[in-house]
Order: C-alpha cells, then sequence, then structure tokens
C-alpha cells in the first residue's frame, strides 16, 4: 500500500504516525532503546530487511529521534527519542493485557532506581492523581483550527 501523507489533518498524532508509524519503525527504535546500538544488530533482533531498516532508521535520524556517529554507524536515542518510550511501554502493556496469553509478559519494565516491576500510567498535570481511560476527555488547543475549536470539550464514549 502506498504512503499516504496526514497533511490535511491538524492532529498531532497524525503528524506522530507520520514519523514513527511506518512498520517496524517501532520495533527499530524499541531495539535502540534496549541498547541495540549497529545496524546488523538491530536487523538480527527485529528481522527487518536490511532495505527497509535503513529507511526507517535513516527516517528517524531525520526527525531528531535517533543520532548516529561513526562508520559503521552507531545509532543513540535522542531525548527527542527517549520521550517515545512511555508509548511504547503503554503499547507494551495493552499487548502484554490483549495478546500475552496464559503464559504471561515476555518481559516487564522495571524502575531502575528501586528495582521493582513499572507500569505505564496517565496522571493529572495539575493535581498528580492518576488517571483512568475514561477519565480522559479531549478539548481544543492553543493550535485547533475553526472545525476543532467550534466541537469544544469532548465526550468520551
Amino acid at each position: 500500500m502506498p504512503y499516504r501523507a496526514f497533511d490535511d489533518q491538524n492532529c498531532s498524532i497524525a503528524r506522530t504516525l507520520a514519523i514513527v508509524g511506518e512498520r517496524w519503525t517501532l520495533l527499530v527504535l524499541r531495539e535502540v532503546l534496549l541498547g541495540s546500538r549497529r545496524f546488523e544488530e538491530i536487523r538480527r533482533r527485529t528481522g527487518v530487511a536490511s532495505n527497509i531498516l535503513s529507511d526507517r532508521l535513516a527516517t528517524l535520524v531525520d526527525h531528531g529521534v535517533l543520532s548516529h556517529d561513526g562508520d559503521p554507524p552507531t545509532y543513540r536515542v535522542t531525548p527527542k527519542g527517549l520521550d517515545l518510550q512511555p508509548v511504547l511501554l503503554a503499547l507494551m502493556t495493552w499487548g502484554d493485557r490483549y495478546t500475552a496469553g496464559e503464559a504471561g509478559p515476555p518481559v516487564v519494565p522495571v524502575h531502575a532506581a528501586c528495582g521493582h516491576d513499572a507500569n505505564a500510567r496517565l496522571h493529572c498535570s495539575h493535581c498528580r492523581e492518576p488517571i483512568e481511560p475514561r477519565d480522559v476527555r479531549i478539548r481544543p488547543g492553543p493550535g485547533a483550527n475553526e472545525r476543532q475549536r467550534s466541537m469544544g470539550l469532548l465526550p468520551q464514549d
């Protein structure tokens, strides 16, 4: 299926998917976050074809999610890329809940400071209370277009 840009959408999710939404991209990022630094190591650990891996790494570098240096290149996650870690942890949590089966999760995130299991959780930036998915509503932000501003606060059904 040919790539279709999301240029016509005023949506941060669509703009993010334009960078990390291609097949294999999040798995490539996962490997770099887990410490894989070299092309061949990333390819071996993901099973992705070399041409696709080259494309995904180039996209991540072009958008500042990864950096690279040396020859052969060594890839490293940037602060921008590290900010995607909670997204990967949230996807992993969903996958553990709905796809892991009876065997349970294949890996478990651990809080490095105390050594206990960790989980991705949303919290209120004002009162710091945990937020459940059904407690979230959406309102127009400062970058909203006219259609989005006219919608006001959106309920979650």
